[in-house]
């Protein structure tokens, strides 16, 4: 097999640059193109909805992961920002792209992420945002400085923490969560009603198990119409209501497209030497045994780097397993979570919803599965540690008793 001297990575992301960063730091000394389809460098997103949109004297603050000049000089990258990528030729072994030649290729990693969805009828209409990209930030920061009337659509975390950097500027802000628990995917049923909870302690209007009807711009403002017949007056419209792998441009490519791009445990693709990495990348997850698609940015680190070392040395690729791990900040609180959360069931085991602190424990058949921890930091990597072993439900349950036998022995010598 000839040993690839050509990778070339598709997507300018976070995934994009740790596969850069993969391929170089195993030592790969061929050509590296990196192809973005947004004329920034690639950039860290999750600030974009939390730091990003707080009101700081200094502004906003810098989310470029490196300067040109490392990707350049000291990486060696070929770098393509503003190049939009239009086809893949899996039989030249070349990635098209508008409005220039081909890129070929030997090694290619997919990392162009996920799209966010729009709500219809409102593309192209003036204060109506989704909140995936660095341009989308930066238009939703300047309504809140403008001190916009604001509704969020979708009580998801992207929502949610929309809704809280509002609040926390004195805003008023009401949230529209058409399903009657929010974030029952991502939380389940109990999980999802507790922290919903948080909106309420924060004067936030959520309003639960109601649709949007239609969007309209008037004279006055936005008026967002509901599917029980209200309408809500706004300068902001925010839809955080999901996004989908951006996979449109690998149409008729041969590369399997499902949910993603299929990969399996190693994350190749069903053509030889294409790999995916990130938010487009639906591969085996040996740990859980089943596939997964994960919009996190700890998976999307970890895939890119192994995706682009598995491409170059397919020979000797590594499966890629992981505990999914995320956060999301409300109203000066960290949600944390680790792990699947289709339960059998759900014990809350320090801690209580009432009052906005606790950790909650996953369970399924007789293993430990998931964990959530809502200001409790130094809880949930330890559970991450225990998942990955394959820790029993029942140890998991005595770790959470000696634990807060500690804690309560720690409060009463103090």
């Amino acid at each position: 097999m000839t040993t690839p001297q050509r990778l070339v990575v598709v997507g300018a992301s976070l995934a994009g640059l740790r596969a850069v960063e993969g391929a170089r730091a195993s030592g790969f000394t061929g050509s590296i193109t990196l192809i973005g389809a947004e004329d920034h460098l690639p950039y860290d997103r999750p600030p974009l909805s939390k730091a990003y949109l707080a009101k700081t004297p200094g502004g906003p603050p810098d989310t470029t992961f490196r300067s040109e000049d490392t990707l350049r000089r000291e990486l060696g990258v070929d770098l393509r920002l503003g190049a939009r990528a239009s086809g893949l030729d899996t039989e030249g072994g070349a990635v098209l792209v508008d409005g220039g030649a081909p890129v070929p290729y030997d090694a290619l990693v997919i990392a162009t992420g996920a799209v966010a969805r729009v709500l219809p009828g409102t593309k192209g209409l003036a204060g109506v945002h989704t909140l995936r990209t660095a341009d989308d930030a930066a238009a939703v920061r300047r309504a809140l400085d403008d001190r916009a009337r604001i509704v969020v659509v979708g009580a998801g975390f992207i929502g949610s923490e929309v809704a809280s950097a509002a609040r926390e500027r004195g805003l008023p802000v009401t949230v529209v969560e058409a399903a009657d628990v929010p974030l029952r995917r991502a939380l389940g049923d109990e999980m999802g009603v507790a922290c919903a909870a948080l909106h309420d302690r924060a004067g936030t209007d959520l309003r639960r198990g109601v649709g949007v009807r239609a969007i309209r711009r008037g004279d006055e403002g936005i008026g967002v119409e509901l599917a029980d017949g209200s309408t809500l007056d706004a300068d902001l419209v925010v839809a955080g209501i999901g996004a989908d792998p951006a996979t449109s441009w690998l149409d008729g490519s041969g590369v399997a497209l499902a949910d993603g791009v299929r990969c399996d445990e190693t994350l190749a693709t069903s053509v030889p030497g294409v790999y995916a990495a990130g938010d487009v990348a639906h591969w085996h997850n040996p740990l859980f045994g089943q596939p997964m698609r994960l919009e996190h940015w700890t998976s999307a680190a970890e895939q890119g780097a192994i995706a682009a070392v598995n491409a170059l040395n397919p020979g000797e690729a590594r499966p890629y397993s992981t505990v999914p791990y995320f956060w999301s900040d409300w109203y000066g609180t960290r949600i944390q979570f680790v792990g699947i959360s289709h339960a059998d069931e759900v014990q809350v085991v320090s801690g209580d919803p009432a009052d906005g602190r606790w950790v909650a424990l996953y369970r399924t058949g007789e293993r430990l599965t998931g964990a959530l921890a809502v200001d409790h930091p130094t809880h949930i990597m330890k559970y991450r540690v225990m998942i990955n072993r394959g820790c029993t439900w029942d140890d998991a349950l005595d770790f959470a008793r000696e634990r807060n036998a500690r804690a309560r022995r720690t409060t009463a010598v103090a």
